[in-house]
């Protein structure tokens, strides 16, 4: 009878390890090099290269203390100009790590997966970041997979108290947890965020990007830590993901196009987003948006669309859906407001120029902490066209009297159940 050698092979890898590793490190070790021999003969198998890299064998110290960023890089950069289908190993263990780039094009590479199973610890030191950069950046690549079930910790706690974003419209935007920038066919799963500088994610001019089965944290007074903020990108699906910030659970800015949100866990936080639009010259329309599914907890927002008065140019945002959702003790669970400001003051000299149209709210329901739990307030020189209503109940969190409604510049189509009444 012949000898399968691949099997043999497999066979012979376990044996070794397991004989010779007796402690818990050396058995994950055990376990991961099995898994990779694994995946490495399926590749084989179908006539492609496998390629597996770790960053402790580039000198990672994982002691929690050195900063291990150029450890990263080297070995970023041999997987990066590797072939075939690609594995960067990021074991068990706390890394210290300044900002870094991981950038392609990998141009002779698959697809990579980045199997990120240690836990990243941030530089506090902001005068190693450049401005409005990310502290962990992906950049011009395709087919890239990350994962594995670690953490990136932003340690943001020492840099909140810098952010003067809330006051001012100049403000020096600080470190993003991870930004994807430029990135094709992107998938993201089983990650925990923690305690971001600013944004948690942010995505860029991505295309064909899903991320699902994510744990993002910040305290409910961290400032700007929105969760994931999506930009001029198509075709996003976020999914079955845990949220809980100091602002958005996920904002949808300018550009984007086909973007689906499900199944999110959101809260503390602001809600679900679209927007801020209409804050700069040149912005790009918001086409196709569906937001379903989810559960909204004690934020100071349900799904809302905010737009700034006073626009510089005409831009639009239409077609968008938000359905099933359940609003638990939300303070404005549904929510269009075009004289958005977050400041102290802003020019109201004109009235916003994004145009909204072909929204849906259907079977939106739960309780407001606030007696007003729908507000439409709508741009008096672009009045929102196509507003639709389909059984929406929302009752006060108290219970001891019935919400409200508030529109202007609106005219809603309602069909089924309507708690609180329609506005007149």
């Amino acid at each position: 009878m012949g000898i399968d050698i691949i099997g043999m092979g497999l066979i012979y890898v376990l044996f070794f390890f397991l004989f010779f590793c007796v402690n818990g490190r050396e058995l994950e070790l055990a376990r991961t090099g099995v898994q990779m021999l694994e995946r490495r003969s399926t590749a084989e198998l179908k006539g492609e290269k496998f390629h597996f890299f770790n960053v402790r064998s580039f000198g990672a110290h994982a002691d929690g203390h050195t900063d291990d960023r150029n450890a990263f890089l080297k070995a970023w950069n041999e997987a990066c100009g590797s072939t075939g289908k690609v594995e960067l190993l990021i074991p068990k263990g706390t890394y210290l790590i300044g900002p870094i780039r991981f950038a392609g094009p990998c141009r002779n590479v698959s697809s990579i997966t980045v199997l990120m199973k240690g836990y990243l610890k941030a530089t506090k030191d902001l005068s190693k970041y450049e401005p409005s950069s990310g502290w962990i950046e992906f950049r011009w690549m395709e087919d890239l997979n990350l994962t594995g079930g670690g953490t990136f910790d932003g340690q943001g706690f020492e840099a909140w108290p810098h952010n003067k974003c809330r006051v001012s419209a100049h403000c020096k935007l600080l470190p993003t947890n991870l930004k994807f920038i430029g990135t094709n066919r992107t998938a993201v799963q089983n990650i925990t965020s923690l305690n971001s500088k600013f944004f948690h994610i942010a995505l860029v001019n991505c295309k064909d990007f899903k991320g699902s089965q994510m744990n993002i944290s910040a305290p409910g007074n961290s400032p700007n830590t929105d969760g994931i903020h999506v930009d001029r990108s198509s075709n996003v699906y976020i999914s079955r993901s845990f949220i809980g910030s100091g602002d958005d659970c996920i904002s949808v800015g300018q550009g984007n196009s086909h973007i689906t949100i499900a199944g999110i866990i959101c809260g503390p936080g602001h809600g679900i987003s679209v927007g801020s639009l209409g804050r700069y010259p040149n912005e790009k329309d918001v086409n196709g948006l569906l937001v379903k599914d989810s559960i909204i907890i004690g934020t100071t927002n349900g799904v809302r669309i905010k737009t700034w008065a006073d626009s510089p140019d005409s831009s639009e945002a239409t077609n968008m859906t938000f359905e099933n959702i359940i609003m638990i003790n939300v303070k404005n669970p549904i929510i269009i407001d075009q004289t958005y400001c977050p400041f102290i003051s802003c020019s109201l000299k004109a009235p916003s120029r994004v145009k909204l149209s072909n929204i849906y709210f259907k079977n939106i329901r739960g309780t407001s902490s606030s007696a007003v739990a729908v507000t439409l307030k709508c741009s008096q020189g672009n009045p929102c066209q196509n507003i639709y209503f389909h059984d929406v109940h929302l009752d006060l969190s108290s219970g001891n009297q019935h919400a409200t409604s508030s529109c202007s510049n609106v005219r809603v189509k309602y069909s089924g159940t309507q708690i609180p009444p329609p506005c007149d």
